[in-house]
């Protein structure tokens, strides 16, 4: 299984002073350092944490690859097209939300007729496309329909679910991942996860890559990056070796 650590939140604390540390390209340096797969940044409309610039810097030097979270319906699609990173993420996005709060709309004719030209534009562009949907059959198949590569099941309602209901949770994104495998698609997963409770999702067997950021970057905060990526990385390894 691959672990892309997302470092949007170490732009995050950059931010909040306009200035340049900590820097969040340095950060993607250490997690490939501590066994990160891959680095993933959500470059966002009103560009509250990660920058223009970082994302050109970050494909420059990042070994493993970069995974680019981007909204459908942006001027940001048009800088993935011509920036090419490995992969292409498509969010949902709102203004007004401190953090993704849940998967892509793929019912209503409008929002997946914009879905579908940003995979169109980014398939041109020679990009793997993955669409971040919540685990649910009709997102799965409308997803498999478009012609992604990829789903990112949405992990958030596991990750927010009282300890009684977290196993009917893990099910629903059991259940999905499987029909997304049937279904020919890449299956990923993110959002919510912690060293807590991490475990259950890796050992889902056709997830292929974990997508954590927050966690991560909290943990460094107390142990550097380059350990607490490793201790991550290790704790998926069990979970994948436990199945």
């Amino acid at each position: 299984m691959r672990f892309y650590v997302n470092i949007d939140h170490v732009a995050t604390v950059r931010q909040a002073r306009r200035t340049d540390e900590p820097d969040p390209v340095r950060a993607a340096v250490l997690a490939e350092l501590g066994g990160a797969d891959g680095i993933t940044v959500h470059l966002r409309e009103d560009r509250r944490h990660i920058q223009d610039r970082d994302v050109e810097l970050l494909l420059q030097t990042v070994r493993t690859g970069v995974n680019l979270e981007l909204a459908a319906a942006s001027d940001i699609l048009e800088l993935a097209c011509r920036w090419r990173p490995m992969q292409a993420t498509l969010v949902p996005e709102k203004r007004e939300e401190i953090t993704t709060e849940g998967g892509l709309d793929l019912q209503s004719p409008e929002s997946r007729g914009r879905v579908e030209t940003a995979l169109a534009r980014l398939a041109e562009a020679g990009v793997r496309t993955s669409l971040f949907i919540d685990p649910e059959e009709g997102a799965v198949r409308v997803a498999a329909e478009m012609g992604a590569d990829a789903v990112e099941l949405h992990t958030g309602e596991y990750a927010n679910a009282r300890p009684e209901m977290r196993g009917r949770e893990i099910e629903r994104l059991q259940t999905a991942a499987s029909l997304a495998r049937k279904l020919g698609l890449a299956v990923h997963a993110g959002h919510g996860l912690t060293y807590e409770n991490v475990a259950p999702v890796a050992a889902i067997p056709e997830l292929e890559e974990l997508n954590i950021g927050h966690s991560v970057v909290s943990r460094a905060i107390f142990t550097g990056m380059e350990a607490a990526v490793r201790e991550m990385a290790e704790r998926i390894r069990r979970a994948r070796r436990a199945t």
